[in-house]
């Protein structure tokens, strides 16, 4: 479990005022002071808001307008003003967005900033795309998915994704808001109308401001829509970001166009499977929906907060969060959802992984290292597993992205490409974690034929008409 669930963990990130920033930090204590659950330290337009170490880390309202230069309070109070009148959903997207696209807009920690895709880009990427899609004919049966090939800029990226990060993050604050209302009496509850109101709209920008910030600093290391497993862009559209390209190969010593061509050939791979497994998408975003049923929040706890809050002394809340009220319980339905995405998530991945370097190793001298250096990006806890782990609780383990990548190229080995592609056709007919543990007992299995099956149920379905039909004859023959 991650120790930051439900998106109250800020990532790491540098200061907005960069060096300065670090300097004003190393002079009032350095070191990280307090994590602070809501996330005031990422609200725009407030480079003192209190952030880890800086004044008023202890007491969110004095973080807030303790250090703000008059030139900043309007600001604040705006953003003070956004909250409180927010009536929509457990997150507030329009938040997010604006704080992803401010995070974009400051740049990476290496000094790199956003840009846009210029048409020497743009047609480079379009033909990187074409032609990875004619390399991965030979190594699928699973004809191309991509109707479109595009290159997004960081920002064009946020805009593109956030629908798929509503979905994938509004289940969890959803549970975790429904705990807190939960926890006061419904008489109390019809008296407190206005305090519960506020808190939501508080909750919603909470929320926001942390994901907000979280896919901002995404978009600054993705280098296409589909680096997490998930399908996070447009049904049918292989996405590239040329800029995150150039600074992935920087140091790698590989030819700028072999690069662009694996990670077209990734990006490709991801749309094939995609557009046809039509069950995947929502099964891989059922399992994170499983995962936010089975959270149990501390309600006992927060109850007892919620009995002996005192409106004078703010920071008592405060403290209160930092002591693991939100801590979620193990519970079955929490486990069994976690697995089930855990194993999709390095099917899709060592699938993607074993056919990419079928496609590439042929071709591309540079196929061996390219895949290496994907592997260990992902095995380090890159951004997919450090971002699913602040917004939504959940950490992945890509350790199993080398056993599926394993599992399904002895299967190619045993049973051809067709043969190996076709388990794609049913949910059940895929391997399970015990498999990957046992991949050499998978793969020479006699595996169940959903084909067949579905040729005895239409035979069965056909012997009524029969039976009917010979009635019907005998009826005429006794006439």
């Amino acid at each position: 479990m991650s120790d930051t669930p439900f998106g109250f963990g800020l990532p790491p990130e540098e200061p907005e005022d960069g060096d300065e920033g670090k300097k004003k930090d190393q002079q009032s204590g350095g070191g990280q002071g307090p994590a602070n659950p809501f996330g005031f330290g990422g609200l725009p337009g407030a480079g003192g808001f209190g952030g880890p170490g800086g004044p008023g880390a202890d007491n969110p309202f004095a973080a807030m307008f303790g250090s703000l230069n008059p030139n900043d309070l309007g600001a604040a109070f705006q953003q003070l003003g956004q909250m409180l009148s927010y009536e929509g959903g457990p997150v507030n997207w329009d938040m997010a967005k604006q704080i992803a696209r401010q995070t974009v807009a400051q740049g990476t920690s290496d000094g790199t900033k956003d840009a846009s895709v210029g048409p020497a880009e743009r047609t480079a990427i379009e033909e990187a795309v074409r032609l990875a899609d004619l390399w991965l004919d030979d190594a699928t049966s699973l004809p191309s998915g991509a109707g479109t090939a595009v290159a997004w800029s960081r920002a064009e990226w946020v805009e593109a994704t956030l629908p798929a990060w509503k979905e994938l993050v509004d289940p969890v604050a959803e549970r975790v808001g429904t705990a807190m209302g939960d926890v006061l009496p419904e008489e109390m509850q019809a008296m407190a109308g206005p305090l519960i109101g506020m808190m939501r709209s508080m909750g919603g920008a909470m929320f926001g401001t942390q994901i907000g910030q979280a896919v901002g600093v995404l978009a600054g290391e993705v280098v296409g829509s589909t680096d997490i497993g998930l399908p996070l862009g447009p049904a049918g559209k292989a996405a590239l970001l040329p800029v995150n390209m150039e600074a992935f190969g920087k140091d790698l010593g590989v030819p700028k166009d072999e690069v662009r061509l694996y990670l077209a050939l990734r990006e490709a791979a991801h749309q094939r499977l995609f557009a046809h497994v039509p069950w995947l998408r929502s099964h891989l975003f059922g399992a994170v929906d499983g995962y936010a049923r089975g959270i149990k929040v501390d309600t006992a706890k927060l109850e007892d907060v919620v009995g002996q809050f005192d409106p004078q002394n703010p920071e008592q809340l405060q403290d209160a969060l930092q002591q693991g009220m939100f801590q979620p319980e193990d519970t079955p339905e929490q486990k069994a959802a976690l697995a089930r995405l855990e194993t999709a998530l390095a099917l899709v991945e060592g699938w993607v992984d074993a056919v990419v370097h079928a496609a590439a190793k042929p071709r591309l001298s540079s196929a061996d290292a390219l895949r290496e250096t994907l592997r260990r990006r992902r095995a380090s806890g890159g951004p997919a597993e450090q971002t699913f782990a602040t917004l939504i609780g959940l950490e992945l383990r890509p350790r199993r992205l080398r056993d599926a990548s394993r599992l399904w190229a002895s299967l190619t080995d045993a049973r051809g490409v067709d043969g190996r592609d076709g388990l794609w056709a049913h949910p059940d007919m895929l391997p399970t974690a015990s498999d990957l543990d046992d991949p050499d007992g998978f793969v020479h299995r006699e595996q169940l034929d959903f084909s067949e099956l579905d040729k005895m149920l239409g035979e069965a379905a056909e012997k009524p008409d029969l039976r009917k039909k010979d009635e019907n004859e005998k009826d005429d023959d006794t006439e």
